[in-house]
């Protein structure tokens, strides 16, 4: 079912590993139909606990449960977008000749697409900047595949009620898809950059041994707030992906000790303040990634 070259899902631009809907999979006129029954087989699965070697971008999780998809989420999705939204926000674009509308790629075809109503004769200003964010994102991440999810989510709550899958967030709903990942903490060890640390630094000691002796959903949750997935590459850490190709996991020497640790999802990167000892990196650390969303992570 998960399987790209049958065009139901597609490899985020982010890496190889994690799957989004593909909007072109009308190409197969049963579609709709293959995406209620995959909803229904992923209820089921919940429902007998029992665990599929599939995992998506965060933003698939988040509408399952009917939650907002935010410029964060599209680190997964498509970083080059993420970026320009980024630069959009943080920049002057008066005079820039954005408008409300958008080019896209049809079976090979380009066409633009209106954002809301008489799109493209509407100019991207200052004052509308926002919006216009919100609604690339939006389009991006849930209007070209509409069609897909709606019929995904039906099958899906035929087995587990809307009511009953609210009481988790998109990260505990990832573990319960797709279950914990078994974390090799020496080859994760082995296959790590540092910047401004060195292996020797009494920090990053303290950070392997707090890794080593975490229990396996707090390994995966760190593993969830370092690289936005719990997913690891069939050949371990050294096959471990960015937005820009292979990308090691990095820990950066980054921020005030009253600070939590940081992380940077594109760059599979963890910003460590040089904490003065033990107890503060262990609590700083467990309380950043038991609270990642809008919680010093970019």
């Amino acid at each position: 079912m998960f399987d790209p070259q049958y065009c139901l899902f597609e490899y985020s631009a982010h890496d190889q590993y994690t799957l989004q809907f593909n909007p072109n999979s009308e190409i197969n006129p049963e579609h709709l139909n293959y995406f209620r029954f995959i909803g229904r087989t992923m209820g089921l699965a919940i429902f007998h606990r029992r665990f599929l070697d599939a995992f998506f971008t965060s933003s698939f999780y988040k509408m399952i449960l009917k939650k907002p998809v935010t410029l964060d989420d599209m680190q997964s999705v498509d970083a080059e977008i993420y970026r320009s939204l980024k630069w959009i926000l943080e920049n002057d674009v008066t005079d820039m000749g954005f408008t409300f509308a958008v080019d896209d790629d049809r079976f090979g075809e380009r066409i633009e697409v209106d954002l809301k109503p008489g799109g493209k004769d509407i100019d991207v200003t200052e004052e509308n900047k926002a919006e216009f964010v919100q609604l690339r994102i939006k389009y991006r991440v849930c209007d070209r595949i509409k069609d897909q999810f709606e019929a995904f989510q039906a099958g899906f709550h035929e087995l587990i009620p809307e009511d009953l899958i609210q009481v988790f967030d998109e990260r505990e709903l990832e573990l319960l898809i797709g279950g914990l990942a078994e974390i090799d903490v020496e080859d994760w060890k082995k296959h790590t950059d540092y910047r401004g640390y060195t292996e020797s630094d009494q920090v990053v000691q303290w950070f392997w041994k707090f890794v080593a002796e975490m229990d396996s959903e707090h390994q995966t949750r760190l593993l969830q707030f370092t690289t936005g997935t719990s997913r690891i590459p069939v050949n371990g850490f050294k096959d471990l992906q960015g937005s820009d190709g292979p990308r090691r996991f990095t820990i950066e020497r980054s921020g005030d000790i009253i600070a939590l640790p940081k992380s940077h999802t594109c760059f599979n990167r963890i910003d460590l303040p040089p904490y003065p000892d033990y107890e503060t990196m262990s609590s700083k650390l467990i309380l950043a990634i038991e609270n990642t969303v809008g919680f010093a992570q970019e």
